[in-house]
């Protein structure tokens, strides 16, 4: 695993080696969107626990799922308008292929 020193907290971060600083709108966006799918997911809790009919859970599901489709989507776009741009004007073409490999794993 690649340890690294964590650029905000100076400790080590085995977690990722990379960091993206955010303008406050778009994390609180990015943040919002998540908070309402954590709830949907709790939701879908209490309805197993509560013994609800399986395609009202199942229903709840695809909802979850295009919520996280949708979060996907957004971050995806933030990323090429500007982590991809940046990296690829400073010649750091190894970008793509990043790009292209997340892809894939979305398009499964």
């Amino acid at each position: 695993m690649n340890e690294e020193k964590c650029p905000e907290t100076g400790e080590i971060c085995a977690c990722c080696t990379r960091h993206k600083h955010r303008e406050p709108t778009e994390a609180d966006a990015l943040l919002r969107r998540l908070s309402r799918i954590e709830g949907q997911v709790r939701g879908i809790r209490g309805m197993v626990e509560k013994e609800a009919y399986c395609t009202d859970i199942l229903t709840q599901v695809s909802a979850v799922q295009a919520a996280l489709n949708a979060f996907s989507r957004e971050l995806l776009g933030s990323h090429v308008k500007t982590c991809v741009v940046q990296d690829i004007q400073a010649g750091r073409t190894e970008v793509v292929d990043d790009l292209l490999n997340i892809l894939q794993k979305l398009m499964k």
